[in-house]
């Protein structure tokens, strides 16, 4: 977050380091980024190497006062960039380009070039991106996505890194972030890596005292050419392998984004492209595949965080684990990407009872299930499933029939609302719900109606059972999006289980 580190002052840093946490003289190696006087940002070191690598957007979201401008300033003394820094906020369109005026054959239009404008820039940070201009925005859409303006190619231009703060609608803090808007999601999606800068309570005691040394504030940061010089390194890499990524990532990549999509959080086909490059560059620098490189790359590849949207960490969580099962050669839990990419509940019942190789791979399926679905499709699942697995019918442990329990329980127990008892004889059950609405009987539930048009066409038990998970639905508040399809899923599953003894 703080440059406190010029070409003379290295072994000073290493010293005022021991002396301001007052430890031994064994110290652990520095970090690259530690290197350079830059703190706070280790646990996204490999992310924001992948992006020097990549050459691919790269932006960063936090609270002000989090070193964001610090780290992307820094980043381009150490390279020895020819940096550009523009204010989203204020910034004109003319401050970019300079002042246009005709060549001297009248054959078109050439720009009066100022230090300032972005021609011959080789890295460019556009600070404050959420608070831009509309009328801008298109303009530096360009500039992220094809390194163009005005449909003038860049040449020089290698490096495109943003920065902002969480946009208004995410907003719990005391600070007021009024006027840091979402970003659009076509622009948001040009940023291949997303970086959440840490605040105060996140960091360290060691990168609280470190930061807050009041020395060598704006200085130049250079480590001797030592980041520049692996960076060129690793890309050379990168660009000769780029033909034969490995298939560990390409798998995961695949495996992570199919369970993600069956979360509800969409992304794009590019964006399977950007999450590749970004792994196979951030393994190149680590010199490793370790699962960690794996689980940081997914978590910084999502555009969702710079609109407002979160995507909750369990089903991001979920995603990983059955991707990296997936991605492992010869995997005997395979069969759980297959599980997770199924999108029938009652195919996915069939590849949990046939395929499922051990309890405890059976008791995660249930987990990253239950973590992934939508509420009303995960509570579907236990509600149908749970009577065989709690009579040890499905091969699952413990742990995984008490996580069916708990996503049971409320509709095994939930009571019929007073409607569902007034069906007469000269009734169908869905004109008995009509009628009750009128009379101001129903429920507050907007989707009671069409849950009676579903159960009007339902017989005997299927009609009970249905009744059954429909009461739980009004009463958690879940809103199922097409119950006749769902309430079809479900009567597929206990058909299964039926057929195969299991119930």
């Amino acid at each position: 977050m703080k440059k406190i580190l010029s070409s003379q002052n290295t072994a000073e840093l290493t010293a005022n380091k021991k002396t301001i946490i007052g430890e031994s003289a064994a110290q652990p190696k520095l970090s690259r980024l530690a290197g350079l006087g830059v703190y706070g940002f280790d646990r996204s070191e490999p992310v924001i190497l992948a992006a020097l690598i990549t050459e691919d957007p790269l932006l960063l979201i936090g609270p002000s006062g989090t070193g964001k401008t610090y780290l992307l300033n820094t980043l381009s003394e150490a390279l020895g960039l020819n940096h550009r820094h523009y204010n989203a906020s204020l910034i004109s369109f003319d401050d970019l380009v300079g002042f246009p005026y005709p060549d001297k054959d009248n054959a078109g239009v050439k720009f009066l070039e100022t230090p300032a404008t972005v021609w011959g820039a080789q890295s460019v940070l556009i600070d404050e991106i959420s608070r831009c201009k509309p009328e801008h925005q298109n303009r530096l859409f360009s500039l992220i996505h094809e390194r163009r303006i005005q449909g003038i190619p860049l040449t020089k231009l290698r490096f495109r890194w943003a920065a902002m703060n969480p946009c208004s609608s995410d907003q719990g803090s005391i600070e007021d972030y009024a006027g840091s808007e979402a970003l659009d999601p076509a622009l948001a999606d040009r940023f291949s890596l997303f970086v959440q800068a840490a605040d105060w309570d996140e960091l360290t005691k060691e990168e609280r005292l470190l930061i807050a040394a009041p020395a060598g504030e704006g200085r130049v940061a250079n480590d001797g050419g030592r980041l520049r010089d692996e960076v060129a390194l690793w890309r050379k890499e990168f660009l000769s392998r780029l033909e034969d990524c490995p298939p560990i990532i390409s798998t995961y990549v695949e495996a992570a984004i199919t369970a993600l999509s069956s979360g509800g959080a969409r992304l794009s086909p590019r964006r399977s492209t950007l999450m590749t490059r970004s792994l196979f560059a951030a393994t190149i620098a680590a010199g490793n595949q370790s699962e960690s490189i794996f689980r940081r790359i997914l978590q910084a590849s999502l555009p969702q965080q710079c609109w407002g949207v979160a995507i909750k960490r369990e089903t991001v969580a979920a995603a990983h684990r059955v991707a990296w099962a997936s991605a492992q050669p010869d995997s005997p839990g395979i069969w759980l990407h297959s599980f997770m990419a199924e999108k029938n509940l009652a195919r996915k019942l069939a590849i949990l009872v046939e395929r499922c190789d051990s309890l405890d791979s059976g008791t995660q399926a249930v987990a990253e299930l239950l973590a992934s679905e939508a509420p009303e499709r995960a509570a579907a699942f236990a509600f149908v499933t749970y009577p065989a697995a709690v009579a040890g019918k499905l091969p699952i442990g413990a742990e995984g029939v008490n996580d069916l329990g708990k996503a049971a329980a409320p509709f095994l127990t939930a009571k019929g609302d007073i409607v569902w008892q007034e069906r007469k004889s000269t009734m169908t059950l869905k004109q008995a719900f009509v009628a009750a609405a009128t009379q101001g009987k129903q429920t507050k539930h907007p989707d009671f109606v069409r849950y009676a048009a579903v159960l009007n066409n339902l017989e005997g038990g299927r009609a009970e059972r249905a009744k059954q998970f429909f009461n739980g639905c009004l009463a958690r508040k879940y809103q199922v999006a097409n119950p006749e399809a769902l309430e079809s899923e479900m009567d597929q599953c206990v058909e299964m289980l039926t057929q195969k003894g299991l119930i």
